[in-house]
């Protein structure tokens, strides 16, 4: 802590001499979690019956709204009735996507279509939050407004008060082990969220979660509330749509999403769908189901995944309250893909110092939406991909860089 900066500096060219090229720009499995799933690929061969459960050839056309075992596996890890749920492909994503592309060309449940207003529609994003999300409002030309993150999940006194506005149309949340603080959604703030009374009629919550089976504790985990029970509880069961995948359970590339929600929206979303495409990729529903067969399955693989980045969390925590303490702060997520370091006034620099030692971080600001960070201070670190060798160095490199910046 009492390094000069010449000295300092004198470490960091060392660092800079190894010409490392290690990536944490994005929450990906690293190989040993990927190869956890390889089996998978062997559930279903050219002699397997493809036959489901009621009876449906899966080779064929048909079933638009997915398998009922493949429903069933899901509505039993969720704790969601199958009829409410809709199987997709590989991206929940691209289903976050749909929804507002027909929001703005057709409207919700008979509501104007948002690119039919006489006023801009606008969106509620917690922040930090998730850049993937942020850069679907802003493609759709959709006003953006920070909600600040508080211990237990977003200001709701704020979103309380802005959605009295009736062109605030929706919210992104990531509501367990958040993408990058990795807070989980309290009881009370999920319920604030399930008795929303906004003044679009057409407002929806998007529920991404996303890490819904991310733990890294057995004993000392995160639970989060069913917001589709309390949405029903509250008499607004359509006001939230509920997403999940398979992307960091299986193979992200090749996985299975899905989206939940209540009978009205269900129904409508399977009227578009039907112009959109025939039947998705029933085989692969298929084979997750045979590889998994139920929500204990399900639980015994990911208990393989924590076993793998548990140490890689507890490394990088070491390191930064080794090196960081009283410096700057950092969330202890029990559960998730990242680790969000606060380091106030500082997140531009230190990433580019750090990419000059070949570590690869998001870029500053992606965290909010238009990438505009107000205090240039969240940096997103993504332990899971590198090597625990390879975490090291970069943990290190980070400090240092942080250190510097704080010394200049």
């Amino acid at each position: 802590m009492n390094e000069s900066l010449e000295a300092l500096l004198i470490e960091y060219k060392r660092y800079k001499g190894l010409h490392l090229n290690i990536n944490m720009s994005r929450g990906q499995p690293c190989k040993e979690q990927l190869d956890l799933s390889m089996p998978l690929l062997d559930v279903l061969d050219s002699s397997s019956s493809l036959i489901s459960e009621d009876g449906f050839d899966c080779r064929n056309y048909g079933v638009l709204t997915g398998l009922e075992e493949c429903k069933k596996l899901f509505g039993d890890i969720l704790k969601i009735n199958p009829k409410n749920i809709i199987i997709r492909g590989n991206s929940s994503l691209s289903i976050m996507f749909d929804c507002i592309s027909h929001a703005m060309t057709h409207g919700i449940l008979g509501y104007t279509p948002w690119m039919k207003l006489e006023k801009p529609v606008k969106w509620l994003c917690p922040v930090p939050g998730y850049d993937r999300h942020f850069a679907i409002t802003e493609y759709f030309g959709i006003e953006m407004i920070n909600i600040p993150m508080k211990e237990d999940g977003p200001d709701m006194d704020l979103i309380e008060d802005l959605i009295q506005d009736d062109s605030v149309k929706g919210v992104w949340c990531v509501p367990q082990y958040s993408n990058p603080s990795g807070i989980t959604y309290s009881d009370e703030v999920v319920r604030r969220f399930a008795r929303l009374k906004p003044a679009a009629k057409d407002f929806r919550i998007y529920w991404d979660d996303a890490y819904a089976a991310h733990h890294l504790y057995e004993a000392n985990r995160d639970s989060l509330s069913n917001i589709l029970e309390e949405c029903e509880k509250a008499g607004n069961p359509d006001l939230v749509y509920h997403f999940v995948s398979t992307s960091k359970i299986t193979f992200p590339g090749s996985g299975v999403s899905l989206i939940a929600s209540s009978e009205a929206n269900i129904q409508e979303i399977m009227k578009r769908m039907k112009y959109q495409i025939i039947s998705f990729d029933k085989i692969n529903q298929l084979r997750h189901v045979r590889f998994f067969h139920d929500a204990e399955g399900v639980e015994a693989h990911m208990k393989k995944h924590a076993a793998i980045l548990r140490p890689k969390f507890e490394l990088a925590e070491q390191i930064l309250q080794e090196e960081l303490q009283g410096l700057a702060e950092w969330s202890k997520p029990k559960g998730g893909y990242f680790i969000c370091l606060y380091v106030h006034g500082h997140a531009k620099e230190v990433i580019q110092r750090c990419r000059e030692c070949g570590i690869i971080l998001t870029d500053a600001g992606c965290a909010f939406p238009y990438h505009k960070d107000p205090d240039n201070s969240v940096i997103r670190i993504a332990p899971s991909c590198p090597s625990l060798e390879e975490l090291e160095k970069a943990m290190k490199i980070l400090c240092l860089s942080v250190k510097i910046e704080t010394k200049q």
